[in-house]
C-alpha cells in the first residue's frame, strides 16, 4: 500500500491550511448588532426623574449649626477658627447635646472643594449617630452668564 505525500503532478489539489474566517466574522457581526440593540434597553430599565440644579437662598437661623471641613479633614464648629481637637468624637459629643433640643437645629456642612469624601462621610455618619435629622450642604452657586 502506497501513500502519496506530495504533489506528484497527477492533478490533485493542494491542502489548504488557512482558517476560513468568514463564519467567525459573520458571528461577530451578529453579536455586535445584538449588543447595539440591547444596550440602550439595559441602561433605561428604571425610569427616574433626576433632580435639576436649583438655588435656594441660604437663610441663617441662630439655632442652625455650621460644620466646616477643610481639605485636610479638620472639622470646625460654627465658624470657630480652631478645629475640634478630638475630631469626630468631639463633634459627636457636641451634636448629641444639640440633638435633644426642641426644635432640633439643622446641621449645615460646608466642605472644601478639594476635601476627600471620606471626611464628609464621617461627618454625616457622626451627625446620624448623634440623632440629627436634618443635614444639608452649603455650596457656591454657579456663576451667572
Amino acid at each position: 500500500m502506497a501513500m502519496a505525500l506530495g504533489n506528484d503532478g497527477d492533478g490533485e489539489d493542494e491542502v489548504n491550511s488557512t482558517i476560513n474566517t468568514t463564519p467567525l466574522v459573520d458571528v461577530m457581526l451578529v453579536l455586535l448588532i445584538i449588543f447595539l440593540i440591547t444596550a440602550p434597553v439595559i441602561t433605561d430599565v428604571v425610569k427616574l426623574k433626576l433632580p435639576a440644579e436649583r438655588n435656594q437662598i441660604y437663610k441663617t437661623k441662630p439655632e442652625n449649626i455650621t460644620i466646616s471641613i477643610s481639605k485636610d479633614g479638620d472639622v470646625y464648629w460654627n465658624g470657630m477658627m480652631k478645629p475640634l481637637p478630638g475630631g469626630t468624637e468631639d463633634l459627636f459629643d457636641k451634636l448629641k447635646v444639640e440633638a435633644v433640643k426642641l426644635p432640633q437645629p439643622e446641621v449645615h456642612i460646608r466642605g472644601d472643594q478639594n476635601v476627600r469624601y471620606e471626611f464628609v462621610g464621617k461627618t454625616i455618619l457622626t451627625a446620624q449617630r448623634a440623632g440629627i435629622s436634618k443635614v444639608g450642604f452649603v455650596i457656591e452657586p454657579p456663576p451667572r452668564n
